[in-house]
């Protein structure tokens, strides 16, 4: 009896293990015998039938490579189709490139030799461009997608992974089960848009506070029990700089820094914004607004500073945000590693072809990418087994030598100091050093380098990483592209970029108009070439198109129309005939209650938006200014000229005569070039209108003349006028 208890008991503790993980919330147990795991990252993968190199290439490639590397998960982070015509300006569903997808990952696993469950794919903007609704006919992720064939249905899921097997201690009727050493938790989440809309207004992720809440869930279930320590690692499509605040103002950084995630992992931006897309985030309430906007390097400034060592030195809440490279175009492949509790990671590319051998560093960390708690182990020297030098090396063929390469740079080239043979443990090798010797001052004066040897004798090494042990950051920077992606919180950033523009626009039109009302003899260019500079100039600019009122009324009349009224009338879902209309707070599809209208892909639509604001309305606002005051300056001279013609009539000999008339030849010369250069200007403008234009015909099936004829004809009709109303300047 007691026995049929205990095993009651035992079955019971099992099945609430397990079943209250549900879809969502898996187990995946593995050998770990050497305290570390790996995974494998891809993203972006595009696959196209337009390009069908993508999927070929990814068939040949990838699947041989996981069997080689045989990782314990792997992630594919979004836009796995491309959803994108030919010419890239129509983006809606193809079926066609689903099935390819399904068909490719099918053989991949095959060939592999993975099982699928260790699969997590997520779905990207792209795989949701025109989609109406989530498991409706039209959203084939939920049909062809690894998550969708296993039905992994929520918006977050999670897998929490075990280094070792549980045992179970039987006394009497208490059932006790023995963790491992260490586990890793993994967290998935969708937060593409759950109404799809078409490109181009599809380009940020938009987290609702459901999700956010279920993101919460899953990264404290861990919390309260046995588990410890815990590694916790999310995963999603969108970098942080491209997701939108939640209806509460809640984001997804705040999540991530309440639990102090190791990193977050992401695709969408591809490699062509740089290779150096990552971003360190940490907790400081002293830190001024302005942060919110932007970031200015990859490593956070904080003010933080302690240099108390409690229970082996304070722990800070933070995370690595580390975006992923594309397949796309560079074929790119993450390996990471999580060597007890460090992570580190390798970007290689596939382009020429599957990989003999690959080499991970685990330990020491690259200084570059440590966190700030991984700082203060080494300032309190808390640090978990120093004492070896640790590496993943994979091989198609067997390897007969692994060495470790340590060099100085302090005399301004690199100089080896140290090489080591490593010792083989599975695919972890591994070497004793005396780590004391190698501590600086400076975070980038020692650098590690890994070589590998095949039987045969092909060489592999990496390329080399600095280190540093004595709680020192080595210095990293963005490009200008880089920070442009990574750095700035476009989300954040819409309303003061698009408030920017109408209080310069309002300005340069209602200010002239306010100084004429009360000093008219102040706004004429007689005024402004006797009293120079660049506010007298702008007034007088923009007084002289005042002085053109049906011109002047119009440009602040499609100003309000901008703000007022909406700027498209398009198709942004497939297969449904109802339009939907665009303004600058969004999209609009939804007419039954009017009073309470949703906006759909806020800030999406700044991709329309501001181009057209910055680089049409704005640039043409200053043409017309310019061919105004072109006007007013031939004007002032034809003046000049005529009454210096009627003093020269007193003259005899006609010798001033001769000059004015030279003066008022190459006056005219002077206006042609004028009015020449700012019609090119101008043509300039048209030209990008147009473009611009163009790719909304296509994205959103519209008519210029039905659709969105105020938004299409409005600059190059106000540009046209202006030249027409000044070919004849007044004498």
């Amino acid at each position: 009896m007691r026995i049929n208890t205990t095993m009651l008991l035992i079955l019971l503790f099992l099945c609430h293990n397990y079943s209250s993980s549900g879809k969502n919330r898996e187990i995946l147990e593995i050998k770990g015998d050497n305290d570390v795991v790996w995974i494998v990252q891809l993203s972006d993968l595009h696959f196209s039938v337009h390009h069908p190199e993508r999927a070929s290439d990814f068939q040949k490639f990838v699947g041989s490579t996981l069997s080689l590397i045989n990782p314990s998960l792997v992630l594919i982070t979004g836009d796995l189709t491309d959803g994108k015509s030919k010419d890239l300006l129509t983006m809606k569903q193809n079926e066609e490139e689903w099935v390819e997808y399904q068909k490719t990952m099918e053989d991949v696993i095959k060939r592999s030799g993975l099982n699928k469950s260790i699969f997590y794919d997520l779905r990207g903007n792209h795989d949701n461009f025109g989609v109406p609704a989530i498991y409706g006919a039209f959203d084939y992720f939920s049909n062809y997608s690894i998550t969708g064939q296993l039905e992994r249905s929520q918006s977050v899921n999670s897998v929490s992974v075990y280094l070792k097997l549980h045992f179970l201690y039987i006394l009497q009727f208490y059932v006790k089960p023995i963790t491992s050493k260490r586990n890793l938790l993994f967290v998935s989440f969708d937060s593409t848009m759950s109404t799809g809309l078409r490109g181009p207004t599809n380009l940020f992720g938009h987290p609702t506070d459901q999700l956010l809440t279920e993101l919460n869930s899953h990264l404290s279930q861990w919390d309260s029990t046995f588990v410890k320590p815990l590694t916790k690692i999310a995963f999603g499509h969108f970098p942080l700089s491209f997701s939108a605040p939640s209806h509460s103002k809640r984001t997804l950084k705040d999540i991530f820094l309440k639990h102090s995630i190791t990193a977050y992992l992401c695709g969408h931006l591809h490699t062509r914004f740089g290779k150096n897309l990552k971003r360190h985030h940490e907790m400081d309430h002293n830190l001024v607004n302005s942060h919110h906007l932007f970031q200015l390097n990859i490593h956070q400034r904080t003010s933080s500073s302690s240099t108390n060592c409690p229970s082996g030195g304070p722990t800070v809440d933070e995370f690595w945000e580390w975006e992923m490279g594309d397949w796309r175009k560079s074929r790119a492949m993450r390996i990471m590693a999580i060597d007890r509790g460090r992570v580190s990671f390798i970007d290689t590319d596939l382009k020429i072809g599957a990989k003999e051998i690959l080499i991970l560093p685990t330990y020491p960390l690259d200084s570059r990418y440590m966190s700030t708690t991984e700082l203060n182990k080494y300032k309190c020297q808390s640090m978990d087994d120093a004492s070896h030098i640790r590496s993943l090396v994979f091989s198609s063929t067997p390897i007969v030598s692994v060495k470790a390469k340590i060099y100085d740079s302090s005399r301004g080239d690199l100089y080896m100091v140290l090489e080591t043979p490593m010792s083989k443990h599975g695919n972890l090798y591994t070497a004793p050093w005396n780590s004391k010797a190698f501590m600086d001052l400076s975070p980038d004066r020692y650098w590690l380098e890994i070589e590998a040897i095949d039987i045969n004798d092909r060489l592999s090494s990496t390329e080399p990483r600095p280190f540093s042990l004595n709680g020192l950051r080595a210095d990293l920077s963005w490009t200008w592209k880089e920070f442009f992606v990574m750095g700035c919180q476009w989300a954040a950033l819409y309303y003061p970029i698009f408030w920017s523009f109408y209080f310069l626009a309002f300005i340069v039109l209602l200010l002239p108009k306010a100084i004429i009302s009360r000093w008219k003899n102040q706004c004429s260019y007689g005024f402004f070439k006797a009293n120079k500079g660049f506010l007298n100039g702008l007034i007088w600019v923009f007084a002289e198109v005042y002085s053109v009122p049906f011109l002047w009324k119009m440009m602040l009349a499609y100003l309000f129309y901008l703000l007022l009224c909406p700027w498209l009338l398009g198709q942004v879902f497939i297969g449904d005939d109802d339009r939907g209309y665009m303004t600058y707070k969004g999209w609009v599809v939804d007419f039954n209650d009017l009073g309470k209208l949703e906006f759909l892909g806020w800030p999406d639509i700044m991709v329309v938006v501001i181009p057209h604001l910055y680089f049409v309305v704005l640039p043409a606002i200053f043409i017309i200014g310019a061919v105004a005051a072109e006007r007013a300056m031939y004007r002032d001279h034809v003046c000049s000229l005529s009454e210096k013609k009627r003093d020269d009539n007193s003259v005899k000999n006609g010798r001033f005569t001769s000059i004015n008339h030279g003066n008022g030849r190459v006056l005219e010369k002077l206006r042609r070039w004028a009015r020449s250069i700012l019609f090119v200007f101008s043509l300039a403008v048209c030209w990008k209108h147009f473009k611009n234009c163009r790719a909304l015909m296509k994205a959103y099936e519209m008519n210029p003349l039905v659709h969105f004829p105020f938004y299409s004809f409005t600059i190059p009709l106000l540009l046209a006028y202006v030249f027409y109303k000044t070919k004849r300047p007044e004498a």
